[in-house]
């Protein structure tokens, strides 16, 4: 399967899983609320530019939007992800190694603790800024923070038993032909 295509497939199943299951699950509505839509942003892979990063988060997160009639707030926090991705996968992985022999970020390309830290710091951003959008117009400031702790963790566990179930498999490229 060609990577637009597989691309394709993990936009169109991330948004129905969003919608249909997750946003439906009513006992966890009140505190938290679970995210893993935008794993399709933290999967993109490392050599896409930033303007298309950013072009893809919009799309996904205005998909989302259309969806649940949120305005906006969805498609912010992943343009703000898809903005901070690169910066933070510099910061964790070195330039020549991981991001010229693996195709995207994944537990076999970056290791465990670097791809853990990966995925923490932007599920949090992207929570926390979705959540803060959304207590500008209730007001709740205890509730935007409580909402933001315990949704980033129960998207975390929900992350890795994705990443752990559905293994993607990657390729070890080589400088040869």
């Amino acid at each position: 399967m060609s990577n637009l295509v597989k691309n394709i497939v993990r936009f169109c199943l991330l948004i129905l899983a969003q919608v249909y299951i997750l946003n439906q699950v009513p006992p966890l509505h009140r505190l938290v609320t679970p995210y893993i839509y935008f794993i399709f942003i933290l999967w993109l892979p490392f050599k896409m530019g930033r303007r298309t990063q950013m072009l893809l988060a919009f799309a996904l997160g205005f998909t989302l939007d259309c969806f649940t009639n949120t305005y906006g707030l969805h498609a912010a926090a992943c343009v703000l992800i898809a903005y901070i991705r690169p910066f933070l996968i510099n910061v964790l992985i070195s330039q020549e190694g991981t991001e010229s022999n693996y195709y995207e970020p994944s537990i076999q390309s970056m290791g465990f603790t670097p791809y853990l830290t990966y995925v923490t710091i932007l599920t949090f951003i992207h929570h926390t800024f979705l959540f803060f959008l959304q207590a500008l117009q209730t007001g709740g400031y205890f509730y935007f923070l409580l909402k933001s702790l315990t949704s980033t963790a129960i998207s975390l566990l929900l992350i890795l038993l994705i990443e752990l179930l559905f293994v993607r498999k990657q390729r070890f490229r080589t400088n040869t032909i």
